[in-house]
């Protein structure tokens, strides 16, 4: 509603679950996608690397009611070209999308200061997505943030439309590549990369 006040911006679409932003983002081609981090189905960074990898004339711009320094790390990695907290004005944030949209970063103050060192004046270098040494695959994240949210092979499997042996292989190479061999083990790696936000945080 605040962003449609604004005469010079156009909300196109609105996605209920990552999924889905990745989807209408495809299908619409927006300048700039507003992404969420805590989303279900497939989270906000996650869907941002779909996003910058399958259609990068977009920009994204990540509006969160976290700040936490994981978040925005793995926020700028994936190609984020801007953060902003929740609680901000929207005559801040009408302003950070015009930026973005410009090919500009733009963070709050408040979050970069958690990016020591970062070139503000190459955001595609400085936001492109880094290689993990455990060389997760998209499906990969996708399946660990189902799990990590407590839901069941069946379940994720039925999600994502696979079949349970492959759910299942996907949760062998998962424990494999990242050396962990226990949900909760899976949960705690998830919640410290921010591909889930800790509930009890």
């Amino acid at each position: 509603m605040l962003l449609e006040m604004e005469k010079d911006l156009q909300v196109v679409g609105e996605a209920e679950d990552g999924r889905q932003a990745v989807a209408l983002v495809k299908k619409l081609r927006p300048a700039v996608a507003l992404m969420d981090i805590a989303m279900p189905l497939l989270n906000g960074l996650e869907a941002t690397r779909q996003i910058r990898k399958d259609c990068p004339d977009t920009k994204v711009f990540i509006l969160s009611a976290h700040g936490h320094a994981a978040f925005v790390k793995q926020a700028t990695r994936v190609g984020a070209a801007g953060f902003l907290l929740k609680h901000t004005s929207s005559t801040v944030l009408a302003k950070a999308i015009r930026e973005v949209q410009k090919g500009n970063t733009f963070f709050s103050p408040d979050i970069a200061k958690k990016l020591p060192g970062r070139d503000q004046k190459s955001p595609a270098r400085a936001g492109q997505f880094k290689q993990k040494s455990n060389h997760l695959s998209s499906r990969e994240m996708e399946v660990l943030q189902l799990i990590a949210e407590g839901q069941p092979n069946k379940q994720v499997a039925a999600e994502l439309g696979l079949r349970f042996k492959t759910v299942d292989k996907h949760r062998q190479h998962l424990m494999s590549k990242l050396n962990i061999h226990d949900v909760a083990g899976l949960t705690r790696y998830a919640i410290a990369e921010g591909i889930i936000e800790n509930a009890a945080g």
